[in-house]
């Protein structure tokens, strides 16, 4: 059964009459030829669709990033990679099933893939702690990184993640001593890293697999510090102005792209990722395999360089400029 979100009802009403019209005109239901109607209804249709899609607000593309139908890690894994063999554990606790990792072929390319996790339905969001990682399968991500990085493998992750976990476990295990460790080591891997934020891109939980030579985002993905939710609980101390806190946060694939915060925004198919995996899977393997390749050409002590270089430029802003001068940004990767 199809999951349809608020705001696309009214393009599905249209969609729903236009089946209704083409059942009745193969069952010969209606003595009219309305072929020439449904093509322009058709037309019409895919028209508005465009338009529609093209011009969501953040908020709304957020719901599209949450969306159920939409391909996780593992489906990616599946159609844009090959010969992939899952690995487990963090060789000191346990092994987190939030986080999935392993070998695989890219192309041409030995690569080690590294994922976050949701489940589709409850039984497995339990398993996979709804896509939030402990501290332990931060281990195991950071494990086997080490170990591609040893065997000059290079390093594919894929986010998808409302955040870490955030419960009392996870901190008597040290949750923020983990991600701390990943952001310091990923930091100073010789081998290419390329992230791709899939779906949610959530604080520490996203950025702990994110430290990345190139990081690339699907056009219905979002990354930020905090979701819209816990952002409008702080500020305005109500969770119903989310869709204000996602406007304000400046997530939405292209505003990250221009504020220099991701490095490539990748297409969806029309109406969003859930409407075709095959499709978004074969882009996504053609922009990983690009940066791939590029970033192969690259001298590795300057890749390292480049890569810390990147991050270090983020974040930084203008405060109290001098009267009448413009507005500083919020942001300036630049500096």
């Amino acid at each position: 059964m199809k999951h349809l979100l608020d705001f696309e009802k009214p393009i599905t009403d249209l969609q729903q009459k236009l089946a209704g019209l083409r059942e009745q005109t193969a069952a010969r239901q209606l003595d009219v030829d309305f072929d020439e109607d449904i093509r322009r209804m058709e037309a019409e249709i895919e028209k508005k669709k465009k338009e529609f899609y093209a011009n969501l607000t953040p908020w709304q593309r957020v719901q599209l990033a949450r969306h159920p139908k939409r391909p996780y890690s593992l489906d990616y894994i599946a159609r844009s990679f090959t010969g992939f063999s899952e690995l487990r554990g963090d060789r000191l606790y346990s092994d987190d099933r939030a986080i999935v990792a392993g070998f695989a072929r890219l192309g041409d390319h030995r690569v080690m893939v590294v994922g976050t996790q949701k489940g589709r339905d409850t039984k497995e969001n339990i398993l996979r702690n709804f896509g939030c990682a402990h501290p332990e399968g931060y281990r195991k991500a950071l494990r086997l990184m080490g170990l591609a990085d040893r065997f000059n493998l290079p390093i594919i992750t894929l986010i998808d993640t409302a955040g870490a976990d955030p419960g009392i476990g996870a901190e008597e295990r040290h949750i923020a001593k983990a991600i701390a460790v990943n952001l310091r080591e990923m930091a100073l891997f010789k081998v290419p890293i390329i992230s791709m934020v899939i779906g949610e891109g959530g604080s520490g939980g996203a950025i702990g697999i994110g430290v990345s030579d190139r990081v690339l985002i699907l056009e219905n993905a979002y990354y930020s510090v905090i979701s819209p939710e816990g952002c409008a609980s702080i500020l305005w101390k109500d969770r119903t102005a989310a869709p204000k806190a996602a406007a304000a946060l400046k997530i939405t694939a292209r505003d990250l792209l221009e504020l220099g915060l991701v490095d490539e925004v990748i297409e969806e198919p029309l109406g969003g990722a859930h409407n075709d995996h095959d499709g978004i899977a074969q882009s996504v393997r053609t922009a990983l395999l690009r940066n791939l390749e590029s970033l192969l050409k690259v001298d590795p002590e300057l890749r390292v360089r480049q890569r810390y270089e990147k991050f270090r430029r983020m974040g930084k802003f203008n405060e109290g400029a001098a009267p009448g001068a413009p507005a500083a940004a919020a942001v300036s990767p630049a500096g």
